[in-house]
């Protein structure tokens, strides 16, 4: 319990609300992204049986492309919903992405597939950054991020629990006269076509507009902020234009560019990679590759709550990094589907296990307009590593034969990352433990 201006708030029963009004919605948003953005993994391992201009090259070129998209719209997207309603913004994202998933049905050329997926980014860039540092500041204090962000990205592992088997019964099925991968991808838009109505008319953006808080947790909650963002602009007050321009900031753009080249890599090319050893049906490596993910569920939410506890971010989102490089670099030395597949689960602990932590870096640092702009350039200039991943893969499989040096190259990519991760300085301050040091006296 805990005393305010105005009475007393049950602060454990105030979080659980914000559990259930905040990161659930947001959890099921998240879902609805991550299966229209990795669907074409999956619709990959039929699509080349269809689509005879579909080689190596093209589909890891096509993949990326997504982030081309991400690149050109995510920073004045961000910048428009920190002055907005953030959920209105949402709204709109999830609205157009689904309209472009179900184009992705009906393509018939490599232009098309390129123009599609470069839509489908230019039309969901700015989701993430504005969840992590508009929606979620203005509703989850500096030591509750770490665990709500954490849980909010279960989305990433939940999305490819359900998605890679219904996915993979998806492509052995022809539904009103489609191909597997063309049901694919015109079901999975529905979902996104439909949350877009809860976000816009369902879900407060602040404490402020809350219908569901009392007058006394509305209280705490703005005074709480209100607090916060004076602490860290007492330490250092960053404009947008400071942000953008700040070493830290760049730093975290060039760290999250490795991981980013990595974590894609590896999951759009993974499907494929491991029908191809196996042998299996495309159902079946659906059904295979919810094990791993499942697993790296369970370690994912522990490894959030173990750093939000010890307020550490540095070591837990590095090692991740470390153990994703390992699984990548260890692959091509094998050919056992089963060992494969154990390397694939340390993999995906590594590469998924350390996102929410990640994402609580900028924001111990960075509040409001800076903060989404920061968050987004981050996002935007470090996903490009989302597209020279996978088109990397390509490359060397159309040239090679095989993908081994591609995934030493995403394993190197993400051990840099990991060492550049253990470069930021602690700082002095109580509350935000383990950020990049702007001086000796800022928290930043």
């Amino acid at each position: 319990m805990t005393m305010n201006g105005t009475g007393t708030v049950n602060v454990s029963a105030l979080y659980k609300k914000r559990g259930w009004h905040i990161i659930f919605p947001v959890f099921l948003v998240s879902v609805v992204a991550f299966l229209d953005r990795v669907n074409i993994a999956y619709a990959g391992m039929t699509m080349t049986q269809t689509l005879d201009w579909l080689s190596p090259e093209i589909f890891g070129a096509g993949a990326g492309m997504f982030f081309i998209g991400y690149f050109f719209f995510e920073i004045p997207g961000s910048l428009v919903a920190a002055r907005f309603d953030a959920c209105r913004w949402i709204a709109r994202i999830m609205f157009s992405w689904g309209l472009v998933c179900g184009l992705m049905a009906f393509m018939q050329s490599p232009f098309q597939f390129y123009l599609f997926r470069f839509l489908l980014g230019a039309c969901e860039a700015s989701l993430y950054p504005v969840i992590y540092a508009v929606l979620f500041l203005r509703w989850f204090m500096a030591d509750e991020l770490a665990k709500a962000t954490s849980l909010m990205l279960t989305s990433l592992l939940i999305a490819a629990i359900i998605g890679a088997p219904l996915a993979g019964v998806l492509l052995e099925m022809q539904l009103f006269g489609l191909l597997g991968w063309q049901s694919l991808f015109l079901l999975e838009a529905v979902p996104a076509l439909l949350l877009t109505f809860v976000f816009y008319f369902g879900i407060p953006d602040r404490p402020e507009k809350a219908k569901w808080l009392t007058e006394d947790e509305r209280r705490y909650l703005v005074d709480t902020f209100a607090e916060e963002t004076q602490r860290k602009n007492r330490a250092k007050s960053y404009s947008v234009w400071q942000a953008f321009t700040d070493k830290k900031v760049w730093l975290l753009c060039v760290i999250y560019f490795g991981q980013a080249l990595g974590f894609w890599g590896f999951n759009f090319w993974m499907p494929q990679v491991l029908k191809g050893l196996s042998g299996w049906s495309p159902s079946m490596v659906g059904g295979i590759i919810a094990i791993p993910m499942t697993i790296a569920l369970v370690f994912q939410i522990f490894w959030g709550i173990h750093s939000s506890k010890t307020r550490e971010k540095r070591w837990h989102v590095a090692g991740c990094m470390f153990l994703a490089a390992f699984g990548l670099a260890a692959a091509p030395f094998f050919t056992n589907p089963f060992i494969s597949l154990g390397l694939i689960t340390l993999t995906c602990i590594g590469v998924y296990g350390q996102l929410g932590i990640w994402w609580t870096v900028p924001t111990t640092f960075l509040s409001g307009a800076a903060a989404a702009g920061a968050s987004a350039m981050i996002n935007s200039i470090a996903n490009l590593g989302g597209y020279v991943g996978p088109y990397m893969l390509g490359v060397v499989k159309t040239n090679t034969g095989t993908y081994d040096l591609g995934y030493f190259i995403l394993a190197g990519s993400l051990a840099c990352s990991g060492l550049l991760m253990l470069t930021l300085k602690k700082t002095t301050a109580p509350q935000t433990e383990d950020i990049p040091d702007a001086s000796s006296e800022e928290a930043g």
